[in-house]
């Protein structure tokens, strides 16, 4: 069983006096599935309802009221009728329009009930059925695949899942945590590649995973394109964004295609709902709040890198590898760093963002914009001691705000004084501790802005 962090935001909900009905969302075969069975443990009593089966269905169907469902279902199951430690889970729900309906009337009539439910292509089924979920009655969690804090409790040992969270990084572990991250690139972050790798040490296994995860995915494609064509554009896409992962894009002509802009855009942002892939717009400001520019070429996010460097055949350059930054053209440590980003938080589904200059004939570029205590925190990702950082001395110039930049590079942690025309604080970190971020932060005493103070 592999341990997800997921379980401690699980629990946090458990303990809530103000819950409601809990959704978790993420893409296929991420591990939601085993998490909440996992969180069950803690219930005396559990029912798990796959509601893609005919005879749970029908629960929902029958126009009972939520008290008589609940009745229902703990008589079929044998379930006491005064259980008080008992947690109900409706999975694949998007299967049954009038389930997700009835988490509105769960959460009104019965708000002792501990209920989650979650689905893979959960969106995109509710559109097509023109349904929406109750407003204001229901809570939202987001999975990812595991990241690296995840994938060394899988792999490594306990004492290096405990070395690698202490901030900043003892000397004497850096490498071996640098050469353990670069196995995590090679072979991701889905939990039965990350399982049978734990087992086997074999890549070559875990290839045989990924096939099978990457065709489930390219067959599940007619579940939610519209017609033909999209079918067919939706293929491309899948098929081709892998290779386009931690670059910015265009969506006309995308993957070498003669598609045009609307029907790409559309495709991506289809993906984009099942979470296989985010798009990560830029943003032009100096200071908060950053307010993505929409009309601007956004990067492309993939879900994961083991994924990645199966499909497009590049494993063997990572073997041995001894800096990142040196791999698939430099966009692996751009995607490696934003699936970071993203799996740290599972309460929102909010894809980091990246700085560019506003004047047009500019190349400056910041590769994340992050915020703590209300202040920006702008993020490179760079390799070797030094770099140029022409993009970074010029947003610091001209945010006010900012006092600390962060440089993710392949060296130990390491704290400069930056800049050219004003002085910053430059904070370089070991580019496996990405996670760790906000820990580097407050480490430093970052000050709150002006405003927050």
């Amino acid at each position: 069983m592999l341990n997800r962090h997921i379980l401690s935001t699980l629990n946090e909900w458990k303990k809530s006096p103000l819950k409601k009905p809990l959704v978790l969302r993420g893409a296929r075969q991420v591990g939601k599935t085993v998490a909440v069975r996992m969180f069950a443990n803690s219930y005396s009593h559990f029912t798990e309802l796959n509601m893609e089966l005919p005879e749970n269905i029908e629960f929902f169907k029958r126009k009972l009221t939520p008290e008589e469902i609940i009745q229902a279902i703990k008589l079929r199951h044998g379930i006491p009728t005064d259980a008080d430690s008992w947690l109900l889970f409706l999975d694949e729900i998007q299967s049954c329009p009038e389930a997700v309906a009835m988490l509105r009337y769960f959460h009104e009539k019965l708000p002792a009930l501990h209920v989650v439910a979650a689905g893979s292509l959960l969106e995109i089924a509710l559109q097509r059925e023109h349904i929406s979920f109750p407003v204001g009655r229901v809570e939202f969690r987001y999975m990812y695949p595991m990241n690296f804090e995840e994938f060394i409790g899988a792999t490594s040992s306990p004492e290096m899942q405990e070395t690698f969270r202490q901030v900043p990084s003892p000397a004497f572990a850096t490498e071996e945590l640098f050469a353990l991250y670069h196995r995590y690139a090679l072979v991701g972050g889905m939990p039965e590649a990350v399982a049978g790798y734990a087992v086997t040490r074999d890549i070559v296994a875990v290839n045989r995973i990924y096939e099978n995860l990457f065709t489930a995915y390219v067959d599940d494609i007619p579940k939610y394109a519209k017609n033909q064509t999209m079918t067919r554009i939706l293929r491309h896409c899948l098929q081709t964004a892998p290779f386009q992962a931690g670059k910015r894009i265009r969506f006309t002509g995308f993957g070498e295609s003669g598609y045009g802009s609307r029907e790409t855009g559309e495709a991506l942002r289809t993906l984009e709902q099942v979470m296989l892939i985010s798009l990560l717009y830029p943003t032009t400001a100096f200071q908060l709040p950053f307010i993505p520019d929409l009309k601007k070429s956004p990067r492309l996010q993939w879900i994961d890198t083991g994924l990645l460097h199966y499909i497009t055949g590049i494993q063997q350059n990572l073997i041995g590898i001894d800096d990142l930054s040196n791999d698939f053209r430099g966009g692996l440590l751009e995607q490696l760093t934003g699936q970071e980003l993203l799996a740290a938080h599972n309460d929102k589904r909010n894809p980091p963002q990246f700085w560019v200059r506003q004047k047009t004939q500019s190349q400056a570029e910041i590769d994340f914009m992050l915020s703590l205590n209300g202040v920006p925190l702008p993020v490179e990702v760079k390799s070797g001691a030094t770099g140029k950082l022409r993009s970074l001395h010029l947003y610091m110039e001209n945010c006010p705000d900012a006092h600390l930049a962060i440089r993710l590079y392949r060296g130990p942690h390491l704290i400069q004084e930056a800049g050219i025309n004003s002085k910053y604080q430059l904070a370089n970190i070991p580019y496996y501790h990405a996670s760790k971020i906000p820990e580097y932060a407050q480490h430093l005493n970052v000050p709150q802005a002006r405003n927050a103070e």
